[in-house]
């Protein structure tokens, strides 16, 4: 009876945890792809930023122009 919990755990946690970590790096949010990568919270954390404070599409980096595309 443990493990089919575990393993279900352990699922949930890997997907929210790449899921949250894709948007604190696409949005440049250092800080909070450290703490996503680095804490441990079964999902609650990862939930928390996905619902609260992942960027929206409006504040969504774009990649920069270079100065040689410009000339």
């Amino acid at each position: 009876m443990f493990i089919p919990l575990l393993i279900v755990i352990l699922l949930w946690t890997i997907v929210l945890k790449g899921y949250a970590l894709w948007y604190a790096a696409r949005g440049s949010q250092k800080w909070w792809f450290i703490a996503l990568l680095v804490i441990n919270t079964v999902g609650i954390l990862e939930i928390v930023y996905l619902i609260w404070f992942r960027p929206t599409s409006s504040h969504a980096h774009t990649p920069a122009h270079h100065s040689s595309e410009q000339a």
